[in-house]
């Protein structure tokens, strides 16, 4: 599963494994009126108009984010966060136009809120670390609590998307792969989508302490154990053959919405140029992989661009067409 066994040779590998490790400080740093959902179901489709609804879970009650296929259609979206995910509002809803671009489209846009450090996984524990009070249970609110509750709503269980950035990237494969009957489309903006590299499993492990104080052991146990080759893209690859797929990273140089002003400005590019810079090595090894599989997908390797919102919200833009395509939603 390391790159050795694919074929590298040993001077590739040292230069690997030294960027690797020159970027892991930065992944480490930076990688960044409701309604109850117990209510009485309606089963007929929603037609337009924003709801923010609490659905019940094993976690509790989970706040979603919803705006709803403006014609009543019975498909969706779901965008997952990044590492540093709030409990408050889903990034995409204010760093992005998402509801924009999507409000006159018949799909519905699902915006899961919280998450932090996550991977949207399932894991073994709570998370000592920080004393978690619940053990995360995101896999299963995602494709078993949250779409009961949808389709209360007229949302379809098995005509839906996935996509996510940084850790919802690699995140949003890992449920379309393992859930073929919900997902026809998966995209990930600058992923981690090859976690299994040298220097990767250590550099989350630190990074998930910055964000929370996370630890990853009581997410998929220790790094040798099988739970971290399942959820890592560059392994399960086989398994997405016929998935409409979007793929997405930079090149990490500075673009067009990188205007750095202040001290804390440059230090936080600085952060965004290494974060997207090991984010498009994941993505070109994944690629690779992808292509020996004889597996299709849409690419997008923009020559400018850092690990922040500005360039997630272009790409967004640049995937409209085929998501909607793939679940039938124009």
């Amino acid at each position: 599963m390391r790159f050795v066994r694919h074929g590298y040779k040993p001077a590739r590998r040292r230069w690997f494994g030294t960027a690797v490790a020159a970027l892991a400080f930065p992944l480490a740093i930076g990688l960044i009126g409701p309604s109850i959902a117990t209510a009485t179901p309606m089963r007929t489709a929603q037609s337009g108009g924003y709801e923010e609804a609490f659905v019940d879970s094993t976690m509790g009650p989970i706040k979603v984010q919803i705006q709803w296929a403006s014609r009543g259609g019975n498909a969706a979206l779901y965008l997952l966060d990044g590492l540093r995910a709030r409990n408050d509002r889903n990034a995409w809803s204010f760093e992005t136009n998402a509801f924009d671009l999507f409000r006159d489209d018949n799909i519905t846009l699902v915006m899961p809120v919280g998450g932090q450090s996550s991977f949207y996984s399932d894991w073994y524990s709570t998370s000592s670390l920080n004393r978690q009070p619940t053990t995360y249970k995101w896999e299963t609110f995602l494709t078993e609590e949250l779409p009961a509750y949808l389709e209360t709503r007229g949302v379809s269980r098995t005509n839906n998307g996935v996509l996510g950035l940084s850790m919802g990237g690699s995140a949003a494969l890992t449920l379309a792969a393992y859930h073929r009957d919900q997902f026809k489309f998966a995209g990930s903006f600058s992923g981690y989508l090859n976690i299994s590299a040298p220097g990767m499993r250590e550099a989350i492990r630190v990074a998930m302490i910055s964000a929370g104080s996370f630890n990853v052991d009581a997410m998929w146990g220790p790094p040798w154990s099988s739970a971290w080759l399942r959820n890592d893209p560059f392994v399960f690859a086989p398994e997405l053959r016929g998935l409409s797929l979007y793929v997405s990273a930079a090149s990490g140089l500075p673009g067009e919405f990188d205007k750095p002003r202040s001290p804390v400005d440059f230090v936080n590019t600085g952060s965004a140029i290494g974060l997207e810079a090991l984010a498009l090595m994941n993505t070109r090894a994944f690629q690779f992989r992808l292509n020996s599989l004889g597996i299709p997908a849409t690419y997008s390797f923009p020559s400018n661009g850092t690990h922040s919102w500005p360039y997630w919200g272009s790409e967004l833009g640049k995937s409209r067409g085929q998501i909607l395509e793939a679940l039938n939603a124009r």
